[in-house]
């Protein structure tokens, strides 16, 4: 039996997950933890993706709950649970407010599933996933914010529809801080096998203009329609499958460093992992360049900074 707790689960990120992680077929049930006046909304989620599943004969337990004991466990519990950004907002303006609530359903998660893996989506998700470490007293490997991950999904996309070619094709990675601060790593981009910096010189390739694209594309669709939505949800769903199958996928999350990259220390960044059911199983050294050296290392300066601040306002 594998179980998974989503705290949040009647925002748009925890229940687009919960549907899409039911939808994957790797679950045999999902908590559906939610503040007790929010409870009969997530029982309603419930009933509602209990209709979709059956037109696909998927069998999943679905528990809406505001009961901690509920947690018990869990292989795996996921907090989206915050305040969220809205447009004009950067994802610092969001720290100590969602500070607080990380805090208090991490300390949470520790005593009701004290062997799960505890995932972040929370924002801003670097800090936040430093804040679920020491709120809940986990060791390093078993914390995991959801990182650049969907950075990097975003960029494979971008350069994957500017030259017309297969996704599969592209290999590239963003890494850094969840935010302005993001370090696409263009040094080791390939398509097609071929190192970036060879292929554009045969087509024709803005990669400035898809970097600056990049960067606001999370304020970019919550100006249009209020909130990203599918993205960020499939993305999730991807790490959560890829820690419950035990597939050593090597995917960029964020976790807290201690010199393994970049001669970074004690501060949670988006960086190449290995992950398995137990979580982060290797944080993988990787090359950089000098001026990508640079911006990660300036990406953890600034991180810090703001993880700092909210775990003073704690007291952790």
């Amino acid at each position: 039996m594998v179980k998974v707790t989503i705290m949040g689960s009647t925002g748009i990120i925890g229940k687009n997950v919960a549907f899409t992680l039911a939808r994957a077929d790797t679950v045999d049930e999902i908590v559906f933890f939610a503040r007790p006046q929010s409870v009969e909304k997530a029982r309603g989620e419930t009933f509602d993706m209990y209709d979709a599943l059956a037109a696909e004969d998927i069998d999943c337990k679905l528990t809406p709950s505001s009961d901690y004991n509920d947690l018990k466990d869990s292989a795996i519990v996921l907090i989206t649970a915050g305040i969220h950004r809205e447009e004009g907002m950067n994802r610092r303006d969001l720290a100590i407010p969602n500070g607080e609530i990380v805090y208090e359903y991490a300390r949470n998660v520790a005593i009701h599933a004290p062997d799960c893996i505890l995932m972040v989506a929370t924002n801003p998700v670097d800090v936040m996933t430093t804040v679920a470490l020491k709120a809940s007293g986990f060791k390093k490997t078993k914390v995991i914010g959801i990182g650049n991950h969907l950075d990097s999904l975003r960029l494979k996309a971008y350069f994957s529809r500017q030259i017309n070619i297969n996704s599969s094709e592209v290999h590239t990675r963003v890494i850094g801080e969840h935010g302005d601060h993001m370090v696409p790593l263009l040094s080791s981009t390939t398509i097609g096998g071929i190192p970036l910096k060879y292929f554009v010189k045969s087509v024709d390739m803005e990669v400035p203009r898809l970097i600056n694209r990049l960067k606001k594309a999370g304020n970019t669709i919550i100006s249009k329609k209020g909130a990203t939505e599918y993205g960020p949800s499939f993305a999730i769903s991807n790490l959560i499958s890829t820690i419950i199958t035990d597939s050593h996928k090597l995917l960029t999350v964020s976790a807290f460093l201690e010199g393994e990259i970049g001669d970074v220390w004690d501060v949670s960044l988006g960086v190449p992992a290995v992950l398995s059911k137990k979580g982060v199983a290797m944080i993988v050294p990787l090359h950089m360049n000098d001026y990508e050296l640079k911006q990660f290392q300036e990406a953890a300066n600034v991180v810090k900074e703001t993880t700092d601040e909210v775990l003073d306002s704690l007291n952790l």
